[in-house]
């Protein structure tokens, strides 16, 4: 076991890791705490998964029909990109704006998209 010295937020997340204490950071930690190896090696975001694999996870979430339904309402390149795509883009414009559509927040997305990567 090796002290850490960690400053946190506002929130009480960890914003800074130090090996030596600090006026800024007077907190001491185990350096194998969970929330110090979160910190130290955040996991990758998703930025894109296949179709097979969002499309599935619409079925399982529950919310393929209601996708449909708001499709069904868009203009035919978006119909089409949606039919034909190989891969769903996170940050791609059609997808920010079906995903607002459906009222979900930048959290919401990116743990959709971290789901629908382990189909």
């Amino acid at each position: 076991m090796t002290l850490v010295y960690v400053m946190r937020d506002e929130n009480g997340a960890i914003k800074g890791v130090f090996a030596g204490r600090q006026e800024i950071a007077p907190e001491a930690i185990d350096d194998l705490a969970e929330e110090v190896q979160a910190f130290l090696h955040p996991k990758a975001s998703v930025s894109f998964v296949s179709a097979r694999q969002f499309k599935l996870h619409l079925l399982a979430s529950g919310l393929i029909d209601a996708v449909d339904v708001w499709l069904a309402q868009q203009p035919r390149d978006v119909q089409i990109a949606y039919e034909y795509s190989g891969i769903f883009v996170k940050e791609s414009p059609m997808m920010l704006a079906g995903f607002a559509a459906m009222g979900f927040s930048g959290s919401q997305i990116d743990a959709f998209f971290e789901a629908a990567s382990k189909i």
